[in-house]
């Protein structure tokens, strides 16, 4: 059964007594184990580790002997309560012992967890999930944490804010990674230990990183979105970080060019999204074609014409001020990408 994000957060948060198993799949591995750890949690409680409710297999170990994750699933714990077979790391060499799990699943069995990289829609593991009635299929992506699921964490950390410093929250969720931004949180909570005054924006200020780190895809999609006034203070962050004017300049051409490949294939932008290798899926499949679709063909080579040439002065010379001529040539293809 695929999960939409507003169902998963609902799947995960009370997870249904009678499904035999979820999947989590994303190639973000700290998104996906934040995931897996609040299911996981909510199925069997805080203490299942400790109480010997919890079984972690590993798909390498599952490729060995094929029957360990059959036998997770039937095994009688010592203490009471529900239990969760995981296993982790899993790939298409463990479809078949998936499958047999699922079809050998019985009421009172332990809830099978599994988690996996990225998979495609093809990928046997993937297509056993999407189609079983009641076992629950989870796609996470590179996103920001939605609001319910900031709620929830802000709740959790048992913090009372006023409608300013919730809003200052949620913008630091689209700089942060949701790991970061829990322990941000965290943080936030510890700082108010004993005070019960609501949490104010100064205070959030006050706990929140020095600075966030920035991703290149970051500052590219900022330039085709159209998004000038983000473009600065991205690449400020990416400067701190170490990255290179030239980096930059290839990692742009080499998204600039995507986009003109989606643009000029004959059957439309619908069609060249397609037929990209490798393959492109969930948010980055739709921006790139949002994208490509509103710059056109025509200003997406008149933008590869301007990388090149900005990639040549920075080849050229060390004398002129590098990461200003790349500020410069993303500010020109945003402006482009707005006409």
């Amino acid at each position: 059964m695929k999960l939409s994000a507003r169902d998963a957060n609902s799947w995960i948060a009370k997870p249904p007594d009678a499904s035999p198993a979820t999947l989590i799949y994303g190639e973000d591995g700290m998104r996906v184990a934040l995931k897996r750890q609040d299911l996981v949690r909510n199925i069997a409680g805080p203490n299942a580790d400790d109480e010997m409710r919890l079984t972690r297999i590993s798909g390498s170990d599952l490729r060995k002997d094929k029957s360990l994750l059959t036998d997770a699933l039937k095994a009688q714990g010592f203490f009471p309560g529900p239990r969760v077979a995981l296993l982790e790391d899993a790939n298409q060499h463990n479809a078949d012992q998936i499958t047999a799990a699922l079809l050998d699943w019985q009421p009172g069995d332990a809830h099978m967890v599994v988690i996996c990289g990225s998979l495609k829609p093809t990928s046997p593991i993937r297509k056993t999930f999407e189609k079983h009635p009641t076992a629950g299929c989870i796609a996470v992506y590179d996103n920001p944490p939605d609001r319910g699921e900031i709620d929830a964490w802000i709740t959790e950390a048992g913090l009372t804010l006023d409608r300013d410093a919730a809003a200052a929250i949620h913008a630091m969720a689209q700089d942060l990674a949701p790991g970061d931004l829990r322990q941000v949180i965290a943080k936030i909570a510890l700082y108010k230990h004993g005070d019960d005054s609501p949490l104010t924006p100064d205070e959030v200020a006050a706990c929140a990183p020095a600075s966030t780190e920035a991703d290149l895809d970051d500052v590219l999609n900022a330039a085709a979105d159209g998004r000038t006034a983000a473009i600065g203070p991205i690449l400020s962050r990416l400067e701190a970080q170490g990255a290179q004017p030239v980096a930059l300049a290839i990692a742009a051409m080499r998204h600039w060019r995507t986009l003109h490949a989606v643009a000029a294939d004959p059957g439309g932008p619908g069609s060249g999204i397609g037929k990209l290798r490798p393959p492109v899926y969930g948010p980055r499949r739709d921006a790139i074609q949002r994208q490509a679709t509103r710059i056109g063909l025509h200003r997406l080579e008149e933008a590869i014409q301007i990388l090149t040439d900005t990639d040549l002065t920075l080849r050229s010379t060390a004398k002129a001020p590098q990461m200003a001529l790349m500020e410069r040539a993303l500010i020109r293809l945003s402006m482009m990408a707005r006409r």
